[in-house]
């Protein structure tokens, strides 16, 4: 390589860099690692999610992972699903109670989530909250989002409501730095107004298919949307893929099975079956436990077409 064109090279602004290949010569920029992803919209991507993100134990029955957030990233995890609960004053993300599972505080979770997407610039996240006691968005989930210093990587639509046709490109978000989408479950009811432009409703945007289910054929159904002015079709969509074992009259994640649940036959039967009400496309997420089990993240590239 003559002087000037490695001068120039690293001259080049981090982002911009292209990765340096075998030969000798430069590939195109990959975006969630493949650069067949940059020029797609958002809403035309699969991407792997981890149900109750922060549940991981080996020996809780209550836990749903295995591996810590920083490896669910690590291994292919583009969507992040955590429920919070107030304990002891502080925001925390919790498996139903605080005192059958306590995964931290909200304010850690997102310090992690942080440092995950200052070391990987190329990179856009989802994150999925569900807050079930109705804690207030400009209160309490702003000041902590603030606080972890990750607030200035959300994207911030341009409407409450997109049409999953509408949604920028991966690589539009990578060079805007807004590579952090963020949902939550439900608006405050009792406060319609308290609201945060980055903080974008779930089901106006998202259906899902029924969760905490028992059955092993997920049989497809939409369970949960907001219409508003779109239809189905025009939603993206998620699957709840995830298998519990009924015990009495209790529900527990099913973590012998995930082998199977989180095979390639088992995810695709399910996507496959979801066609009749996408519109005849993959779903958008697909909702796992135990990240590690299975092939979720090679299933999803072949949904992807990759």
């Amino acid at each position: 390589m003559q002087l000037f064109s490695f001068i120039s090279f690293l001259a080049l602004p981090f982002q911009f860099i292209f990765n340096f290949n075998e030969l000798g010569g430069f590939s195109a920029p990959l975006c969630n690692g493949r650069a067949e992803l940059c020029n797609r919209s958002y809403g035309n991507i699969t991407f792997v999610g981890a149900h109750d993100s922060y549940a991981t134990d080996d020996i809780n029955p209550a836990a749903t992972q295995s591996i810590s957030i920083a490896k669910q990233l690590e291994l292919g995890v583009r969507l992040l699903q955590a429920q919070s609960h107030m304990f002891e004053g502080q925001l925390h993300f919790c498996h139903t109670s605080c005192l059958l599972y306590n995964g931290g505080t909200v304010l850690n979770y997102l310090k992690t989530v942080k440092t995950w997407l200052d070391a990987n610039p190329r990179e856009v996240l989802t994150i999925l909250f569900t807050n079930p006691e109705g804690v207030s968005y400009i209160n309490v989930w702003l000041p902590i989002f603030e606080q972890a210093g990750i607030d200035h990587y959300a994207y911030v639509p341009p409407n409450p409501q997109m049409r999953k046709s509408d949604w920028p490109t991966l690589e539009a978000l990578i060079d805007a730095n807004k590579r952090l989408v963020t949902f939550m479950d439900y608006p405050n009811k009792a406060t319609p107004n308290d609201t945060v432009p980055f903080m974008i409703f779930e089901f106006p945007n998202i259906w899902e298919t029924p969760f905490d289910t028992t059955n092993a054929k997920f049989p497809c159904s939409v369970d949960r949307i907001v219409n508003g002015s779109l239809s189905i079709q025009d939603h993206m969509y998620m699957i709840n893929h995830y298998l519990d074992v009924k015990i009495g009259t209790i529900l527990i994640p099913d973590r012998l099975s995930a082998p199977k649940t989180n095979s390639q036959a088992s995810i695709l039967s399910e996507a496959y079956g979801c066609l009749q009400f996408s519109g005849g496309t993959a779903p958008n997420f697909v909702l796992v436990d135990w990240v590690d089990k299975g092939v979720p993240i090679q299933t999803a590239n072949f949904l992807n077409g990759l």
